[in-house]
């Protein structure tokens, strides 16, 4: 049987499209690995390429000595694994000490298995010996608001048990023990494969805070109220490594210190290797003006604040659905 025609590639493949259309894993984000039966490892191996040579996982793993695994590569997109699997899967054979691995199949463009390798073997190890083998697969994904939780949650393992249970009916069956949580650590090393890794030893989920905060403690701050003045100004004070413009009298548009539209489109700009203003901009609040001032044609929407029609070289005449595309047309580029 061909590789790529067996029921537990065809299963593998299926997994990462449905976490892809999930959108659980932007650009090259997450990755994912399942442990061969004996008697599927033993199906394929007249189509396994010819052993080579070996690579150190990084950590050891003596409990998976001489097992076959299916992993995702690094840096490979899950929306492409289903479009040329043989380019962004591959099957790696490990030694007999547990601390070497060697690719067997796949990645036929060149690459490596996951950076996370070390994390999901030492899981895979422990879930293994737990579960008397019945375990195989390891699956991390970045479900957004997961993510999201990390963000504004104490990172207890309690607490986000407690907050993912009450949130569907669902979720206590699907993870009786809870789950636990990891602040945030550098993605791919042996830290976080053991730490990840002990705690596999209790739960079947663990959540990673997404990112370092860049403050000495995690802020959260809830407004209720109608004046966007006041807000903006707490916004103002209390984060300074932010900048905060106005959107309208309803709205704030919050950027990174230094950044704004404008940075966004120079930079693409610069990728596409065009002259830095020859673009048409659209806009209808306070921070669109700075695209519309570069613009090499600026346009203000029909319901755009004063502000924005005062420093624009046009203003859509009605106020209509395709209103972008009338312009457009207006100016003889469509």
């Amino acid at each position: 049987m061909k590789i790529l025609e067996s029921k537990f590639v065809q299963g593998f493949i299926k997994m990462a499209d449905d976490g892809y259309k999930q959108g659980w894993h932007e650009r090259n984000g997450g990755n994912l690995s399942y442990r061969l039966k004996a008697e599927e490892v033993e199906m394929i191996r007249p189509r396994l390429n010819a052993p080579g040579e070996w690579t150190p996982i990084g950590v050891e793993v003596p409990g998976l000595a001489g097992e076959f695994f299916l992993v995702t590569g690094s840096g490979k997109y899950f929306r492409n694994i289903i479009v040329d699997p043989e380019v962004c899967l591959a099957i790696i054979e490990l030694d007999e000490t547990g601390t070497n691995y060697r690719i067997r199949w796949g990645l036929v463009e060149g690459g490596r298995p996951t950076s996370e390798l070390p994390t999901h073997l030492m899981n895979h190890e422990v879930k293994k010996k737990l579960t008397n083998g019945r375990h195989r697969v390891i699956y991390h994904a970045h479900t957004t608001n997961t993510i999201a939780l990390t963000f504004v949650l104490p990172l207890d393992d309690k607490v986000f048990t407690r907050e993912l249970w009450e949130s569907a009916t669902e979720c206590p069956v699907v993870f009786p023990d809870g789950v636990g949580v990891i602040g945030w650590m550098v993605p791919g090393g042996r830290d976080i494969a053991v730490k990840t890794a002990e705690l596999m030893k209790k739960y079947d989920v663990v959540d990673y805070q997404c990112k370092p905060y860049e403050g000495e403690k995690q802020k959260l701050i809830t407004y209720i109220t109608t004046d966007v003045e006041t807000v903006y100004q707490k916004l103002k004070e209390e984060f300074p490594l932010y900048h905060s413009v106005k959107g309208g009298p309803f709205n704030i548009d919050i950027f990174p210190k230094g950044y704004s539209k404008l940075t966004g489109i120079h930079t693409l700009m610069q990728h596409w290797k065009q002259p830095r203003n020859d673009f048409m901009a659209f806009g209808d609040s306070y921070s669109d003006i700075c695209t519309i001032q570069a613009a090499k044609i600026g346009v203000a929407m029909y319901h755009a604040l004063d502000p924005v029609k005062a420093v624009a070289d046009y203003i859509c005449q009605e106020d209509r659905p395709d209103a972008i595309a009338q312009t457009i047309h207006h100016f003889g580029l469509l």
